[in-house]
């Protein structure tokens, strides 16, 4: 599966404001499938967990805090070279600078409240839709 899947999660604040649907269709019609999807909550320590790699930089217990904060969507993508494609299609992390029709650029309200996740590689893409889903859930 690898280079065919991404992992991606609409995050808190975009839940909130009421986007969740439309970030899902944009996916859709993204020409991505969805392989796994799960509406949930990360705990604080899931939290920590999950962006452990960050765990250095100034920015994360404010991550931490915001991505525990309120429900999110975990999904797992299907399509070809999709990490790269996902990444371009969300488009940049602040989204004053993310291309116009992006995910960012429709939906996020600052860099930190981007609307979604996605993975940054193929090695993580894997490693993060097993964070969520284990292989029974993914169809």
């Amino acid at each position: 599966m690898s280079g065919n899947i991404t992992f991606t999660m609409i995050k808190p604040k975009a839940i909130a404001d009421g986007h969740m649907g439309n970030i899902i269709k944009k996916i859709i019609e993204g020409g991505f499938n969805i392989k796994a999807l799960k509406y949930t909550r990360l705990t604080k320590n899931d939290a920590r967990k999950f962006y452990e790699v960050h765990k250095e930089r100034p920015f994360y217990n404010d991550l931490v805090e915001f991505m525990s904060s309120g429900p999110i969507i975990a999904a797992v993508l299907e399509k070809d070279n999709a990490v790269e494609d996902y990444r371009t299609y969300i488009g940049s992390t602040n989204p004053a600078e993310a291309a116009e029709g992006t995910i960012r650029k429709l939906y996020a309200t600052s860099i930190e409240a981007n609307a979604v996740h996605g993975s940054d590689s193929d090695e993580n893409a894997l490693i993060e839709s097993g964070f969520f889903f284990s292989q029974r859930e993914m169809f």
